[in-house]
């Protein structure tokens, strides 16, 4: 693999580790900013909430510019926006600061995906886009977990700061490593949009919300689940959560292999999977061990689904990859929040804390059917041009 897609997965990282080192590190702000721990939690919403309509903004706003020099540009907003929460004076500024780097994250994402797959061989593009966003598996089990032991222990800025740095990094990786690539010819903003209304573009899309969406249902109340009934220690949810950081990593690694021999089954087999395994976590959910090899599973598997859903979305957006491929990214933080207000609603209408996990299954089923859905719509269309490319050698 090229060296190239080693800057990427250092950019990835640190995107990677800002988006959820913050849950962490909640208290530690709260308290300085003399705020509540909800007001607090709006850094994160903020941040998702930016992701989700950065990623069509920037990407639009970057049609005219060079991918590599896009890159560059979305790496840099992502360091003033570190550089700006490590020295906030107030909340508000430090709010700023999370928006202004949330800007970069779907852009950016979206834009390496597409300039990951065109270093590599078609027969290796699933493979080159995991690889770039094992920075972001790998920042849930190295960056999150040590931001938030570095910032507990030196203070939460030094923690931004040291995120910053990290962007620094892969800025300069971007500028050194990755080839000033060709932009695609007679490829129009209207084309770029076009190709978001194509329908097998939309269910794939689709699928990323409910599938992604399953996986955080339960993980999003992982805490109060662990503590409250499978009865571990509040100390243990952050090993819980490298665990499920491990499982992320092997999952989107096999996945993009996979997708790449054979991209719609990988799909269905790891929706279905999902499916059945959230389903079983509510009953696991009860046992240390059994909950804990569940963690690693849901994660595995979860993660298994981002290289080929996003390799999906960029073989049909037919030519015009760069905003579809951005907005899906979008589409994967829409999930996460989706599925945290689902799973809040029924642990709030008193089923537990183990009934989100009902919620993930039913939603990675919805993906489940949504694939077949777009595999049958595809094989439809490929025998409708059959039969059109026949009909003239037939009338002859």
């Amino acid at each position: 693999m090229p060296l190239a897609l080693l800057a990427l997965a250092i950019g990835a990282f640190g995107i990677g580790t800002t988006e959820f080192v913050i849950m962490g590190l909640l208290p530690q702000v709260a308290t300085e900013f003399d705020v509540s721990i909800p007001t607090a939690g709006l850094l994160v919403t903020g941040y998702a909430l930016g992701v989700v309509l950065g990623a069509p903004v920037m990407t639009v706003l970057g049609t005219k510019i060079p991918r590599k020099r896009m890159l560059m540009l979305l790496m840099g907003l992502f360091v003033a926006g570190n550089l700006l929460s490590a020295v906030a004076p107030a909340y508000g500024v430090m709010l700023a600061g999370r928006t202004l780097a949330s800007l970069a994250h779907g852009a950016f994402f979206g834009i390496g995906a597409v300039v990951a797959a065109e270093l590599v061989a078609p027969h290796r593009r699933a493979s080159a886009i995991a690889l770039m966003f094992t920075g972001l598996t790998v920042a849930n089990v190295v960056g999150v977990p040590g931001g938030t032991l570095i910032g507990q222990s030196l203070g939460w800025r030094f923690t931004f700061a040291l995120v910053a740095g990290l962007g620094l990094v892969g800025l300069l990786g971007i500028a050194r490593l990755v080839p000033d690539l060709p932009k695609p010819q007679g490829v129009r903003l209207r084309h770029e949009i076009r190709a978001l209304g194509n329908v097998q573009v939309l269910l794939a899309m689709a699928m990323t919300v409910l599938g992604f969406g399953g996986v955080f249902a339960a993980i999003t109340y992982i805490a109060p689940m662990m503590t409250e009934v499978a009865g571990f220690s509040e100390g243990s949810v952050t090993w819980l959560l490298v665990l499920f950081g491990l499982g992320m990593v092997a999952g989107n690694l096999v996945g993009g292999r996979f997708a790449d021999r054979a991209l719609m089954p990988m799909l269905f087999v790891a929706l279905g999977a999902l499916a059945v395994l959230l389903a079983v976590f509510a009953l696991t959910a009860h046992d240390q061990v059994a909950s804990a090899v569940t963690i690693v599973l849901v994660g595995a598997l979860g993660f298994a689904t981002v290289p080929p859903l996003q390799k999906r979305v960029l073989d049909q957006a037919h030519g015009a990859p760069t905003l579809a491929s951005a907005v899906n990214i979008g589409a994967f933080n829409l999930g996460n929040a989706l599925a945290a207000w689902l799973g809040g609603l029924v642990i709030a209408a008193g089923f537990g804390y183990t009934a989100p996990n009902w919620v993930g299954a039913a939603l990675a089923a919805s993906a489940l059917v949504l694939a077949v859905l777009s595999a049958a719509l595809e094989r439809r269309a490929a025998a409708r041009a059959r039969t059109v490319l026949a009909a003239p050698v037939a009338a002859s």
